[in-house]
């Protein structure tokens, strides 16, 4: 563990910050999997040359942050990282690939069907339009994270389960040449149903993440109504804020 823990001491960033945000590196990046169980307080004090005040605060530091858990006669542990995602144009899958979240998706469901009144009107269809419509469970180190539901106009792409189990539904529109080019994006939460309780492996009434997602193209159309549900214990969304 001490090996792949560096400390600057000539650094202005504290100590315990510097041992806590790479150990947290080590966590995101599937160094340290979940369920690891990290060496005493202790004895990486005396490894990384630090006080054991200096160690304990690191270690409190991820605790705090739901990334390490302390347990009664087993000691601290990895638990499953939270997933920090940036709210930018970008499909869950690329995301969870990119970070090496290794994503995986159950296709629930693949159709056409008649539009929603929500989904008509947020693609710009006449009511009875057809659609396609996608349902998926996307799981993050194996873990169940997120269902979606998502529609295109009909007629925009042509895809399988087997297409939509190996990469992200973005990537497959691109593919296709549609060209994404900006969205306009909710996000909100509410609490789960059964079904969804059971499908996320979450309790009845479990805090849930929404977002609902219209994308365009380059052309100014209406290519993609996404209603996504996340498990609040395990995602988060992240904003820049820039002031004017």
């Amino acid at each position: 563990m001490s090996e792949l823990i560096r400390i600057d001491r000539s650094s202005p960033v504290p100590l315990y910050f510097q041992v806590a945000r790479r150990l947290e590196e080590l966590i995101a990046t599937g160094h340290l999997t979940p369920g690891t169980r990290l060496e005493n307080e202790v004895a990486l004090a005396d490894q990384l040359g630090l006080s054991r005040p200096t160690m304990r605060q690191a270690i409190q530091y991820l605790v705090d942050k739901g990334m390490l858990v302390r347990k009664r006669g087993v000691g601290t542990q990895v638990v499953h990282a939270r997933v920090r995602r940036t709210v930018e144009l970008t499909s869950l899958y690329e995301d969870l690939d990119r970070t090496h979240q290794q994503p995986r998706t159950d296709v629930l469901s693949l159709a056409s069907v008649t539009a929603p009144d929500e989904v008509a009107v947020a693609l710009v269809l006449p009511s009875g339009a057809s659609v396609l419509a996608v349902e998926r469970l996307r799981y993050a180190q194996g873990e169940p994270l997120a269902l979606m539901r998502n529609y295109l106009p009909a007629g925009l792409l042509r895809i399988s389960a087997d297409d939509l189990r190996d990469r992200g539904l973005y990537q497959l529109m691109r593919a296709a040449g549609v060209n994404l080019r900006l969205a306009e994006q909710t996000i909100g939460a509410r609490r789960a149903t059964a079904a969804e309780a059971k499908a996320l492996g979450e309790p009845r009434g479990a805090p849930l993440l929404t977002m609902a997602r219209t994308a365009y193209d380059d052309a100014g159309r209406a290519v993609e109504f996404g209603q996504h549900a996340y498990r609040a214990s395990l995602y988060s969304f992240e904003l820049t804020l820039v002031a004017r």
